[in-house]
């Protein structure tokens, strides 16, 4: 994925800063918005997660900070509720001059009751998410309760949230006493997920049942559990990332069918390696993979290795090519299966690349042919799989050409 840095203004001309995330060499198939929870950023772990997983997948998201929070303009003690919901308005608005009009919302903790009151407010929106939600806004309410009799008589309070100082104004509150979340969600005209897990402490989740059944079909709901409410595992930011990928598919325009990659793409694949670490993120012909080291080379054995997926691509070659003389010569062969072992492995490679002895690589490949065929034919695809077009590659004198591209801004 590509993370590009923008900004845009909320209704009152502050630069609101936000990240907006592209997947890789693809043309998106929808643009999405995140909200992030009560006094969080933009950058908080399930955000970043969330977006950088869901661009994987070929949705672009924008993540952006509120105003008077991370690094965006404004004063966040002048901010409200419905401050927050335009601030989501602006965001779509950001996205539809610039991009693409957001087809979907997603909304973390109180940023979730926010995308609900933004929905219908714009167009575009076809499809709503929530993670941890509260049913009403109002459920911010606690955690300033201590403050509520110094506000009530000063108009302001100093609180601290998470461990960080926060003014909260009169008018803040008041903007949460006016919203009326059962006619928000009964007039939703967006198909709604609502996710959430029941180890939640923080938003309980007599909520997700709440706004479910407040909601009109289509809806959803997937449990998030066993994660916490601010999803700070990645592997549950994850989760949901893949699950709010393929629900969203179902509203997206022409379904959920990749588009072609753009002219002169069509052979590209593009690795991404991040720092610490070998996970590498792999983009091919629109298809999100990804690649990994065992953990006994120093990898976190996420993906297959760099050699798994050689044998793989002759392994699938081989199957592909032998399939395809049996249909030409329409003989009954049901099923190829292709089973490969490189004798050499990774670490051994490049410890001692300088030393010709080590380049030698032997593959074996083993061909289980099934269907009614005779052992003429049998032979005679054993001999076709040795003209698979990635085996003649592999034999053939190869050459790679490498240049230095600068970093994009």
């Amino acid at each position: 994925m590509k993370s590009r840095k923008v900004s845009f203004e909320n209704r009152d001309g502050s630069a609101l800063a936000a990240v907006l995330e592209l997947p890789e060499d693809q043309q998106p198939l929808a643009f999405a918005i995140f909200a992030h929870c009560f006094t969080c950023s933009k950058n908080n772990l399930a955000a970043v997660h969330i977006c950088r997983a869901l661009s994987r997948r070929q949705i672009a998201v924008l993540r952006f900070d509120f105003t008077g929070l991370g690094d965006s303009e404004g004063d966040f003690a002048a901010t409200s509720f419905s401050h927050n919901v335009a601030d989501i308005i602006a965001a779509g608005r950001f996205l539809s001059e610039s991009y693409q009009a957001p087809t979907m919302l997603i909304g973390h903790s109180l940023g979730g009751a926010a995308v609900l009151h933004a929905a219908n407010q714009m167009e575009s929106v076809r499809a709503v998410v929530t993670l941890g939600a509260p049913f009403d806004p109002r459920h911010a309410l606690q955690l300033i309760a201590s403050a509520r009799p110094e506000i009530e008589a000063d108009g302001e309070a100093r609180v601290e949230i998470a461990g960080r100082p926060f003014t909260i104004r009169k008018a803040f509150v008041d903007d949460l006493q006016k919203q009326d979340p059962a006619e928000t969600l009964r007039t939703l005209s967006a198909a709604l997920l609502v996710m959430h897990s029941p180890r939640d402490t923080v938003v309980g989740i007599d909520n997700a049942a709440a706004i479910y059944q407040a909601a009109k079909h289509p809806k959803s709901f997937i449990s998030l559990d066993p994660a916490d409410h601010l999803l700070t595992r990645k592997e549950d930011s994850n989760y949901a990332a893949d699950m709010i990928a393929t629900w969203v598919g179902r509203y997206l325009e022409g379904g959920a069918e990749v588009q072609p990659a753009p002219a002169g793409m069509d052979n590209r694949v593009t690795v991404r390696t991040p720092a610490g670490g070998f996970r590498s993120d792999l983009f091919a012909s629109g298809h999100a993979l990804v690649a990994d080291e065992p953990v006994a080379f120093g990898g976190t054995n996420q993906g297959p290795s760099p050699y798994d997926y050689l044998q793989a691509a002759l392994g699938a070659c081989t199957g592909m090519t032998v399939q395809m003389y049996a249909q030409r010569k329409k003989w009954p062969l049901a099923e190829v299966v292709v089973r490969l072992r490189h004798e050499k492995i990774h670490a051994q490679d490049c410890e001692h690349c300088e030393d010709p002895k080590q380049k030698l690589d032997h593959f074996e490949r083993e061909l289980e042919l099934s269907g009614d065929l005779s052992q003429e034919q049998r032979q005679r695809l054993l001999e076709i799989a040795e003209k698979c077009p990635v085996h003649k590659t592999l034999l053939d004198e190869i050459r790679i050409t490498t240049h230095l591209r600068e970093p994009e801004e």
